[in-house]
Formats: structure tokens, sequence, C-alpha cells
């Protein structure tokens, strides 16, 4: 195994918690649109995994959010509704906080460039931490867990595969950079990963 130079942080689900309920509640309030509309518009219709994925710019993105809801979605309430839905997880924040100590840390998430393009105001403390260290699936041109995705992230960073260690709370994304010549351990709680990371080496002893 080779030595670790970089641990890519999946974001949500491991460094804060997503509720999807708060946010299409807060967008709900905010244009009117009944609840399951919302959900049908951001999730069912694809149009999340389109903008995840870099089909969208983020103008377009809104752009056709308004239409499937029937009104129009400015940017600060798209905003504030994403912010409802995120909660820093502080322990595994604390976690990475200590990682960087040792190794260099980045965040590498399926989003948007909406969501990190305005983190100080989405979730402050992983802005904090990981300062412009933080990518976006959009910029890549694909979702985890496409090898690209992996890859060109750890080429942004200008690292090796074999020397990045990825953390994710989806099996299906850690299968994903396994398969793409990263290292990679399944977020399932602050301790477990602790665990990990001290046999690796990563924690202070």
């Amino acid at each position: 195994m080779a030595a670790i130079g970089v641990v890519l942080f999946d974001m949500e689900g491991v460094l804060s918690r997503y509720d999807r309920d708060a946010r299409v509640a807060s967008l709900a309030a905010a244009t009117g649109a009944a609840p399951d509309a919302v959900r049908h518009a951001i999730w069912d219709s694809g149009l999340e995994a389109r903008a995840d994925a870099g089909e969208l710019t983020p103008e377009a993105y809104l752009q056709a959010l308004g239409a499937m809801l029937g009104c129009e979605v400015a940017r600060d309430v798209w905003l504030a509704s994403r912010r409802a839905s995120i909660a820093p997880n502080d322990a595994a924040l604390a976690l990475a906080a200590c990682v960087a100590r040792r190794c260099r840390i980045a965040v590498l998430t399926n989003n948007c460039a909406l969501v990190t393009d305005h983190l100080d105001y989405l979730n402050p403390p992983v802005a904090r931490l990981f300062g412009a260290q933080i990518y976006s699936s959009a910029a890549f041109g694909a979702i985890k867990p496409a090898a690209q995705t992996y890859l060109g992230c750890v080429a942004r960073l200008g690292a090796q595969p074999a020397q990045t260690l990825f953390i994710d709370d989806s099996e299906a994304n850690v299968t994903g950079a396994l398969a793409a010549g990263l290292q990679a351990r399944h977020f399932v709680d602050a301790g477990a990963l602790a665990h990990d990371l001290g046999r690796l080496g990563l924690l202070d002893a």
C-alpha cells in the first residue's frame, strides 16, 4: 500500500449531514410550490444530477428549476434552501483537522458550482478548514462513482491516485474510487473513521 499524501473527503454524509426534507420545505415555502413538486423538479426529473455532472451552468440550472416550479428561483432563494439542508459534523471535521497536520486534505463532492462557489455561506466550517481545496463533481464533467471524477480531482491536486485516500459514506462511491486506483474507506461514523485513520498513521499518537 502506497504512502498517503492526500486525504480526499466527501462533504455531505461525512463532513456534514444532509437533510433533503429541510431543503424541500425551505424551497417550497419560498416559492409557493408543493413539496412533492420540489422533490420531482430537483431529483426525480434528473435536473440535479445533470447540474452535478456539469451539464448545466448554474444559471441554466436555476432557470430550468424555475420553469418546472412555475416561478423564478433566485440564486439567494436556492442558496437559503440549500443552507437549510446542511449541518456540520463536528466530530468528522475535527478528524480532518487532525489529518491536516500529517498530510494534505481536500473535498470532492457531488454538487454543482453553486455549492462550492458559495460554501462560505452554505457550510462555513468546511470552507474555513479546506479553503480552496474543495472540488465539485461538475468541475470534472461527471458525478461519483465515475472514474473521471476521482482522477480529474487527483490530477487537479497534483497527486497520484495510489497515494490518495478517499472517504465517502456511499459504498458505491468508495467502490468507484478503488476502481480508479485510489485507496478508499467507507464512512460510517466518526469513531470508525478515527480507528481507520489511526491505523494508517494519519492521526497524532
